[in-house]
């Protein structure tokens, strides 16, 4: 395999998967101003699919979206910034953890409302179609807004005019507390956008390598004309709903439910290929940008009074 794809997948694992880590220790001094919805354990869909995306290809993402945006490209001083409530965040500090965007790199706003990233997405890949654009839009989100009236009838209108769009659920097995066996009577969830016509692929492993062929070869699909696309994730979150801690003490799922998936932790299998020296390397590049990003939230300005009359439509 490529050793330079391999390092550059890792690099970008391993930065999502520290930030986050910097951000869980940090959180209890509060100076974090939003709540955390963090996905340690989940950083490969979105490096294996954003890999293969081009600069002005267009992404939508939800509350859970630190490794998407990261992925992507934004830019991580202005992500620590906002979720600090800083001047110099991506939202000016006024959208914390939950609504990230950096339009430099088409890394849409995301949302804290379950599945209301699913119709605007179709709603830019409406426009790309009428514009006769070679662009493709891939909306994020997890299994529980399959559960919500706007993504099936956002499916349906997506399969019937045939739009450029990949839609990806990162399953985890939860809505909050409830398991998809507790809430879905079509618990293959890929299956509900095949009985709507779109193409639609299931991988039920983290494993990037395989995230990223599948979503290269669908995004040429779509980008060649052929109407959207649906990729179903199976993959496992580390941490609580919310917040910095681990849950186990809840009692609705077992600890021993994530075995598995750590052992086959893809920043720890990726490392494990990369040579020492050059492993270390990448670390300690990515410490350092990690640690300048949380310097300049820290270093950065509250917003005054003004910015509540900004940015204000009606």
């Amino acid at each position: 395999m490529d050793m330079q794809l391999i390092l550059n997948l890792y690099r970008q694992l391993f930065l999502i998967r520290s930030v986050e880590q910097k951000i869980a220790k940090v959180y209890p001094s509060d100076v974090i101003k939003s709540p955390v919805h963090l996905s340690i354990g989940q950083e490969a869909i979105s490096v294996g699919i954003c890999d293969v995306l081009r600069r002005e290809d267009i992404v939508f993402g939800t509350y859970r979206g630190h490794a998407l945006y990261i992925a992507k490209g934004g830019n991580l001083n202005s992500m620590m910034a906002e979720l600090y409530g800083k001047v110099d965040g991506c939202c000016r500090g006024k959208g914390g953890s939950m609504h990230l965007l950096d339009s430099s790199v088409n890394m849409m706003v995301t949302s804290a409302i379950v599945a209301t990233s699913i119709p605007q997405a179709v709603g830019y890949a409406m426009s790309l179609k009428y514009s006769a654009s070679d662009k493709v839009v891939v909306c994020f989100f997890g299994d529980g807004a399959t559960n919500e009236g706007a993504f099936y009838e956002s499916i349906n209108f997506a399969s019937l005019k045939k739009l450029p769009i990949l839609f990806v659920c990162e399953n985890n097995d939860y809505a909050i507390h409830s398991s998809v066996q507790s809430r879905s009577a079509q618990t293959e969830l890929y299956k509900i956008a095949e009985a709507n016509k779109i193409e639609s692929y299931v991988i039920k492993d983290n494993d990037v390598f395989k995230i990223r062929s599948l979503a290269k070869n669908l995004i040429d699909e779509i980008r060649s004309g052929e109407g959207p696309r649906f990729l179903e994730v199976y993959t496992y979150r580390y941490l609580e709903h919310v917040g910095p801690n681990e849950d186990w003490d809840m009692n609705y799922r077992p600890s021993s439910e994530k075995d598995p998936w750590k052992q086959q932790d893809q920043v720890e299998v990726l490392g494990s290929k990369i040579p020492t020296d050059l492993k270390i390397s990448i670390e300690n590049d990515v410490k350092h940008e990690i640690s300048s990003a949380f310097e300049f939230a820290e270093n950065s300005l509250f917003p005054n009074q003004s910015e509540l009359e900004k940015h204000i439509y009606g």
